[in-house]
């Protein structure tokens, strides 16, 4: 089958390489759309901490957010998977421990995570083989757009989750990337006045197409009573700028990634009675993100600018944007045909 493959720092291209098999407890799904994140840039240029830690090693094959068809199943595994749609969860635990049998499983010490820890291949490819416990149904009323940005939508439903907004209250998104536009759709489809800040350009032009209450530079941020503040962003002093605009006593959520360390004074926090959560991950917010979408409560596809071929993809993540591409932060990659007919952004 073909499959993208890194092999290096800046080396990439699409091999031909042995399709998975269907082993026991897992299924074979045949991919429909992948999207590209920026820890797959990140592995190929090389700058990805795992690589420097010994997590993840060249040749490798990413990809962790996907969507597709189940197409055979191995021993043990219900064969009405076959034919059904379906997206996964990327944190494989190792089901043993006693962080997986505290529902924990994606922070496992022992965890691969696929197309990124552990040489666990990921879904740039036309075929994935995943654990059928990690897979989560996609309804025919979520098209193949919108089931590849699940992974995405969960990091951010579980961020708006940990705010612990209530209807009218206001919400800070620091950061209108992928996850930044994310977390204020769900959060304004909680009921709350979302605003978001981030740098003059492109990105923040685009976020005003959305309507929110508020899009905003750091030089004309207003002084509000910001009831949580979501740090999506990786800007290495955002932060603790989260930590100096939150209300005492409410949340900062952080599930952005900075590419060096983020200072905060704890002795702000301990004073304002503030919670700094961390998120990683989205297992918990799959489900509830699905059925967002299904719902039409939250549509994740404007944020898709374009949709790419595989043979294309190693272009893009050295920096290329795709010709014709619209304003979103997001790239697709279409593997194999639609297997709805719902519109599909291209």
């Amino acid at each position: 089958m073909r499959a993208f493959v890194i092999t290096g720092p800046g080396e990439a291209s699409v091999h031909d390489v042995d399709p998975p098999k269907a082993v026991a407890g897992e299924v074979i799904v045949d991919v429909a759309r992948a999207g590209i994140w920026g820890t797959d840039v990140e592995f190929y240029t090389g700058e990805m901490q795992y690589l420097h830690g010994g997590f993840a090693q060249y040749p490798m094959r990413i990809g962790h957010e996907w969507m597709g068809t189940v197409s055979a199943v191995g021993d043990g595994v219900d064969s009405s998977w076959v034919g059904r749609r379906v997206t996964g969860d990327t944190m494989l635990g190792c089901r043993r421990c006693a962080r997986c049998q505290a529902g924990l499983h994606h922070v496992c010490e022992f965890r691969d995570e696929i197309g990124v820890r552990n040489g666990r291949p990921g879904a740039l490819a036309e075929q994935l083989a995943v654990p059928a416990w990690a897979l989560h149904p996609i309804p025919d009323t979520v098209d193949d757009a919108s089931g590849a940005m699940v992974e995405p939508g969960g990091n951010a439903w579980r961020s708006v989750d940990a705010a612990g907004l209530a209807p009218g209250e206001r919400a800070l998104i620091l950061g209108p990337g992928t996850i930044g536009l994310l977390c204020a759709l769900f959060a304004r489809a909680a009921g709350a006045e979302v605003h978001l800040l981030g740098r003059a350009g492109r990105s923040l032009d685009f976020a005003r197409e959305f309507g929110f209450d508020g899009v905003w530079t750091e030089n004309d941020l207003p002084e509000r009573a910001w009831h949580t503040v979501i740090d999506a962003s990786n800007a290495p002093h955002l932060p603790a700028r989260a930590l100096e605009l939150v209300e005492p006593g409410r949340r900062i959520v952080h599930v952005g990634l900075a590419g060096s360390p983020s200072l905060i004074d704890t002795r702000m926090l301990a004073l304002g009675d503030i919670t700094a959560v961390g998120i990683l991950g989205a297992s918990a917010g799959l489900d509830p993100t699905i059925a967002a979408y299904a719902g039409g409560a939250v549509d994740p596809r404007p944020l898709v600018a374009a949709t790419v071929q595989l043979e294309d993809l190693a272009q893009v993540l050295a920096g290329e944007r795709p010709h014709n591409s619209g304003a979103g932060p997001k790239i697709h990659v279409k593997i194999a045909r639609e297997t709805s007919s719902g519109q599909e952004p291209e």
